[in-house]
């Protein structure tokens, strides 16, 4: 490092040029340099290595012994190094075989990964999705650390640090099994506490959420007998009981064997977006994983 220091490197380029042609008015052609510039050049690069390497001869100039062993590993780092240097390449999803690596709850593959995938197979079929659990206190250092290159969390309590970009803003609804007796239509406020109602609690236990505070609000309390971890499992469990339950109008929407019906008390939503870290903002193929995600939610 402390030779590489001594050298300007585009003398490096001049002598790729003369090692090619053997010649000073051909190379500075080439270089769209004067031909004492390249003169100039040549008597740097011969006190900097200590070398003739280049030497008068009846058809031009021959190269010293010096000068053809650095040819081709001078040639191989001046390629690696104008591909370093050089503007990011288009990328090309037909021919990527990267493996993306994002966060998701069930809930975030539900409504964000699932619908996305069809179309990324599509247009990149060599490429692998991983799925991984989502911890909130792990994203940004495994974000930072290359461990995954998108996160889907609400926009509340995001990890700050990250960019962001918001997908779609989510509602509550009320959900129980098709034919429920209960829903046939909206249920008045008291005739909604007494259902029993299932919630999900993402740290585990928890039988206090978004729509208890909405009701304490109110003066009301709801009776919640099922705290569960995930949403898939909620969803199975009114399909097959009387139990109720608060659920993002995303999560349930279309399905046959739920009804959704609005409910009796206001309950305020929630912002959905996608998070990732500086390392990838500007690079292609995230910016194309990215754009596709937006483009299916």
């Amino acid at each position: 490092m402390t030779n590489l220091r001594r050298l300007d490197l585009n003398l490096l380029v001049t002598l790729d040029v003369l090692l090619s042609e053997h010649n000073v008015t051909r190379a500075a052609q080439r270089l769209n340099f004067s031909q004492p510039s390249v003169s100039v050049h040549l008597a740097k690069l011969r006190d900097y290595f200590g070398d003739p390497l280049l030497l008068p001869g009846p058809r031009g100039m021959r190269p010293t012994a010096r000068a053809e062993a650095l040819r081709e590993p001078l040639r191989e780092a001046l390629a690696a190094l104008e591909q370093t240097v050089s503007p990011d390449a288009p990328f090309d999803p037909a021919a990527s075989t990267h493996t993306w690596r994002v966060a998701a709850t069930d809930y975030g593959e539900s409504t964000i990964v699932l619908p996305a995938l069809q179309a990324l197979r599509a247009a990149a079929p060599g490429a692998r999705l991983a799925v991984i659990e989502m911890v909130p206190s792990r994203i940004a250092r495994q974000a930072e650390q290359a461990e995954l290159d998108l996160a889907f969390h609400t926009s509340d309590g995001a990890p700050p640090g990250l960019h962001r970009r918001a997908l779609f803003t989510e509602r509550y609804v009320l959900v129980g099994r098709a034919g429920h007796p209960r829903l046939k239509r909206r249920p008045t406020l008291a005739q909604f506490c007494a259902l029993e109602h299932v919630i999900v609690s993402p740290d585990g236990g928890g039988f206090y959420g978004v729509t208890d505070e909405a009701l304490a609000n109110a003066g009301m309390q709801r009776r919640v007998v099922l705290s569960v971890p995930h949403f898939l499992f909620v969803t199975s469990v009114v399909a097959s009981t009387d139990l109720v339950a608060m659920l993002p109008a995303r999560l349930v929407r279309g399905a046959p064997a739920l009804q959704v019906v609005e409910p009796p008390v206001d309950v305020p939503g929630y912002e959905m977006s996608m998070l990732w870290h500086e390392r990838v903002h500007r690079d292609p193929a995230h910016r194309w994983l990215r754009e596709r995600i937006v483009a299916s939610v």
